[in-house]
C-alpha cells in the first residue's frame, strides 16, 4: 500500500497564493493526493483510505474504511465512521461512531462482537458512541469533529479496559 500520486499537464501547479499548503502536497512536480492504495498486477490502482484516516494500532495498519463497511453491513446501522482513539498501550484503536436506524436498538458490546466476527481481531472497534454524526452542508460526515471527540474520550488502557 502506498500514496497515490498523480503528474501531468491536468494536474494543478500549486494553490493560489498559498505556497505552504502547495508544498505540502507538491513533491518533484507529483501530486500527493493524500489517498493510499494497491497497484493491483493488471494495472489498475484499488484506493483503500485517506492517509490521515488510517489507524496505526501495535504497529499494524488499520483502514478505516474497511471497518466501516463492516459496521454499514449490520442491519440496525444507519450510518458509521470510524477514527483512531489515542491508547496508551496500542497507540490507536479504532473507535466507531453509529447512527441507528429508526427503531432498531443496538449495544456497544453488540457491534464490536459483530466486527470481530467479520475482521481480523484487532481491526474491530474497541469502542463504539451512538450518537448523530457531525456532517457538512453537502452531508460528508466530519471525521476532524470526530477525532476529537475520540481524542476526549481518552486511553482504554489507561481507564483499565485494555480489551486485547
Amino acid at each position: 500500500m502506498g500514496e497515490v500520486m498523480f503528474r501531468g499537464n491536468a494536474v494543478m501547479s500549486g494553490y493560489n497564493k498559498d505556497p505552504a499548503a502547495t508544498k505540502e502536497v507538491m513533491k518533484d512536480g507529483w501530486l500527493r493526493s493524500g489517498d493510499l492504495g494497491v497497484k493491483h498486477p493488471i494495472g489498475y490502482i484499488q484506493l483503500k483510505d485517506r492517509s490521515k484516516d488510517i489507524i496505526i494500532s501495535g504497529g499494524k495498519n488499520i483502514s478505516t474504511i474497511e471497518v466501516e463497511s463492516v459496521i454499514y453491513s449490520h442491519p440496525a446501522v444507519l450510518e458509521a465512521a470510524v477514527v483512531a482513539c489515542p491508547d496508551d498501550y496500542w497507540g490507536g484503536t479504532p473507535c466507531a461512531f453509529v447512527k441507528l436506524k429508526d427503531g432498531f436498538s443496538v449495544r456497544e458490546k453488540e457491534i464490536i462482537k459483530f466486527c470481530r466476527e467479520k475482521l481480523p481481531h484487532y481491526m474491530a472497534p474497541r469502542s463504539v458512541v451512538f450518537s448523530e454524526l457531525p456532517k457538512t452542508s453537502t452531508g460528508k460526515i466530519q471525521k476532524f469533529v470526530l477525532r476529537e471527540k475520540a481524542k476526549a474520550l481518552g486511553s482504554l488502557s489507561k481507564k483499565g479496559l485494555r480489551r486485547d
